[in-house]
């Protein structure tokens, strides 16, 4: 049997949720990014005594779509997954059901799911500092729960998580970053954008019908060149304060 921790995570705060958790859950993993654009990813095939801890972020209460496409192509062959979708304080919606609909046609059994808060990727004054202490030892106690429930060897019941059918529409936001003056031309954020949307030859531009304002590019920038328009920032920060304000829980569904 082997644990592999599945990720999407442009930013990092999803892959510190899954981290929180996994560490928690079991001593050894194997790592797998879904960020890699080189990746076949219909590489991955697993076994029926195989764990796979799958972490996604929430984008407007949906599956970002290169993690879904990525996913799609991997072979469960009846290996247990669990299922994390991380959001920015707002709401997952149907993040967990789009989840668990594409492992199961991919042949994952889902055998659980969390909802965890994660700083803002975009407006990371909302949800700023989490994971934090507190959500780490909540994340730790969703996985020796769900470890106790492994061992003791006994099947679950059927797994619902919340979701609608059909999914809610998601056409993307209009923040796309782009290079600024400070631009040095190193084409870190081209090298590392998970949908090509950075020509090297110039990163300081963004191709926005291929950009999905993962914000990658903004948080790996040496020289803190990229940014998105301020006022977009702005206006995106007053619509959202309503939703985004409060501490919201992580939850666990078995």
């Amino acid at each position: 049997m082997s644990v592999y921790n599945i990720t999407f995570s442009p930013t990092g705060g999803t892959r510190k949720v899954s981290e929180l958790f996994t560490d928690a859950f079991c001593d050894k993993y194997i790592p797998v990014d879904l960020c890699g654009r080189s990746d076949d990813f219909a590489s991955y095939v697993f076994c029926p005594e195989d764990i796979c801890v799958i972490s996604v972020p929430s984008y407007g209460g949906r599956v970002p779509a290169p993690a879904l496409a990525r996913l799609r192509r991997m072979r469960g062959n009846g290996a247990a997954a669990i299922l994390i979708a991380v959001y920015g304080n707002r709401a997952y919606e149907d993040t967990l059901a789009e989840m668990q609909d594409a492992l199961t046609e991919a042949e994952f059994l889902c055998i659980a799911g969390v909802a965890a808060v994660a700083e803002h990727s975009i407006m990371r004054q909302f949800a700023a500092g989490r994971p934090d202490r507190q959500d780490a030892e909540e994340l730790a106690g969703f996985a020796r729960t769900l470890r106790s429930r492994l061992k003791s060897g006994q099947p679950g019941a059927p797994l619902h998580l919340p979701g609608n059918r059909p999914y809610r529409e998601y056409g993307g936001v209009p923040m796309k970053p782009q290079g600024g003056k400070a631009c040095t031309q190193c084409g870190l954020c081209a090298e590392q954008c998970p949908v090509e949307a950075i020509d090297a030859a110039d990163p300081a531009k963004t191709d926005t019908s291929r950009c999905i304002s993962c914000m990658r590019c903004v948080t790996l920038c040496p020289q803190k060149a990229r940014g998105v328009s301020k006022a977009l920032l702005t206006a995106g920060s007053l619509k959202l304060k309503k939703h985004c304000s409060g501490h919201k829980k992580n939850e666990l569904f078995l």
